[in-house]
């Protein structure tokens, strides 16, 4: 059945008195689908259609392609998706819904949802806030432990195939494009590809090409009862489904950042990398600017064919050269540094570093290592489980540190900026963060930051939902024993968290970046 003799069941499935519950029907119209919305169900059908790169000409392949989607998709959004139907033909030629007669159409039946709770949606009405981009973070990293992997393919395959028909397409865009831009993305795209090549199949090798959901921005993520829900993965091209997983996690990256999120992507991607638990990702931060340079590479791609087909929207090739800019941005990333994040407890020096992290470095920013973090990972336990005062010695302390240097250590050998954030009491450690940052040829700056006593005292007897287990009692020991650093930039951390960030900024891009030039802090 090609997609002109389809009417007949478009017809069928648009009429409220043919579907359970006979409630009003919305018809939602894509390049290779309809979904017919009634009450509190969806009924998707492919379109009998065929692309350069999908193929649903005929009843089979649709079948097919209906049953594969179920299969992708159910695991991960299991509230969404229920099972594929037929609509048949009755003996009095009329069709009906799974009935006993020829099948004339698959159905994919699914659960429906607010439309209102995808993620571009609470994106544009400011509702994606820090605390579900983090959690974006974790049910990503969960989902792709999930996902089988391809350690038959090599990654460099993967990517040279998609630059090859990036360019092949965009050599027939350049009156849309600008042959200027199109041709420097080649030459950058080419440069940046051979750089890499070695590591993408290594990371294949080691287990990290998976076949993943393909098609991870913004709009096919849903928040279900709150939770960001996983959908709509890409089933009709098995080899655009598989991927290095750091390629799939950067299309919401981009996406993020290409709406105005800079900070919800850093989010994010921290938020990934502590989760995923795989430490030779933080070497594969090395290849996320090419990753995130083909995500918005093809989306611009995808933005001129679109304005091809919709030659009265004025918005589409505008989009486009946006996000091929951004793509020719993401190959150019800014160099590495080193930061580090001192003071007593309840100077805001996770709040601090969580916000600066955007701001420097190769997007989508810093790599945030917390030492509450480590050390709850150090001894298997939650973010917010509370630790044995043991977990606190200071032999402990110095294998927290260890974690911290080794992990930044790969993060800036990838190109990648790192904020280490710890107390640094200790005057030995401290000084041996210059040393570290000058073998591994990055900057560093040290930021320290000080408040009164008693503030300090009030924000951690205040605190909750944080990994800190620092209390009141453990604030009066640090600041017994406090000798601050006279090399570090000297930060009041005594106002709200924008001024705090705004002094600590101040220093990072202006001309100097050592000590002396914050105001004094009070003493503590």
């Amino acid at each position: 059945m090609s997609e002109q003799s389809q009417g007949e069941v478009i017809a069928f499935l648009s009429e409220a008195q043919n579907l359970p519950g006979r409630a009003p029907v919305t018809v939602v119209q894509t390049h290779g689908a309809l979904v017919f919305l009634c009450g509190a169900d969806a009924y998707k059908i492919k379109r009998g259609v065929c692309y350069d790169y999908l193929d649903f000409s005929t009843l089979q392949k649709r079948h097919a392609m209906l049953l594969r989607e179920l299969e992708l998709n159910a695991p991960m959004a299991p509230s969404i998706y229920r099972d594929v139907i037929a609509v048949t033909r009755a003996a009095d030629g009329r069709l009906e819904m799974a009935g006993t007669g020829e099948v004339v159409e698959w159905v994919l039946r699914m659960h429906r949802f607010d439309t209102a709770d995808e993620l571009d949606k609470v994106a544009a009405r400011g509702a994606l806030d820090d605390r579900l981009a983090v959690r974006l973070g974790e049910v990503i990293a969960r989902y792709h432990a999930t996902t089988p992997q391809r350690r038959d393919i090599a990654g460099s395959d993967l990517v040279a195939a998609i630059l090859d028909e990036l360019n092949t397409a965009f050599a027939t865009m350049t009156g849309s494009l600008g042959a200027d831009q199109a041709g420097q993305f080649r030459s950058a795209a080419d440069r940046a590809f051979r750089g890499v090549a070695a590591s993408l199949d290594a990371r294949g090798k080691a287990g990290h090409v998976h076949r993943c959901h393909g098609d991870l921005h913004l709009r096919n993520i849903v928040l279900i009862g709150g939770e960001p829900t996983l959908y709509d993965a890409l089933e009709f091209d098995e080899t655009l489904g598989t991927c290095d997983v750091l390629y799939d996690l950067a299309f919401l990256l981009m996406d993020l950042r290409h709406v105005g999120l800079p900070g919800a992507a850093n989010s994010v991607m921290n938020s990934y990398l502590f989760h995923a638990r795989r430490p030779d990702h933080l070497a594969g931060l090395s290849l996320l600017p090419i990753f995130l340079s083909i995500r918005a590479a093809i989306r611009a791609m995808v933005a001129v064919q679109t304005a091809r087909f919709e030659p009265g929207n004025a918005q589409h090739l505008p989009q486009a050269r946006s996000y091929l800019a951004g793509a020719l941005d993401y190959l150019n990333p800014a160099p590495a540094r080193l930061i580090a994040i001192g003071g007593p407890s309840g100077t805001g020096k996770s709040v601090l570093a969580a916000m600066l992290a955007h701001h420097l470095g190769a997007a989508p920013g810093a790599v945030h290592l917390r030492s509450d973090l480590e050390r709850k990972a150090l001894f298997g336990v939650s973010p917010l489980g509370r630790l044995p005062p043991p977990a606190y010695a200071s032999g402990v302390t110095a294998r927290v540190y260890a974690v911290l240097r080794n992990k930044a250590r790969a993060i800036l050998l990838a190109g990648h900026s790192a904020i280490l954030d710890a107390t640094w009491l200790d005057q030995a450690e401290r000084a041996s963060l210059a040393t570290f940052a000058g073998q591994a040829g990055v900057p560093f700056t040290g930021i320290w930051l000080c408040a009164d006593q008693h503030i300090l005292e009030t924000r951690v007897s205040q605190r909750r939902g944080d990994a800190s287990d620092a209390d009141v009692a453990v604030v009066r020991q640090q600041v017994e024993r406090l000798n601050a650093p006279t090399d570090w930039v000297q930060v009041d951390a005594a106002g709200s968290p924008d001024q705090t960030c705004r002094q600590a900024l101040h220093h990072l891009t202006g001309p100097q970046t050592t000590a002396g030039r914050a105001k004094a802090c009070p003493d503590a």
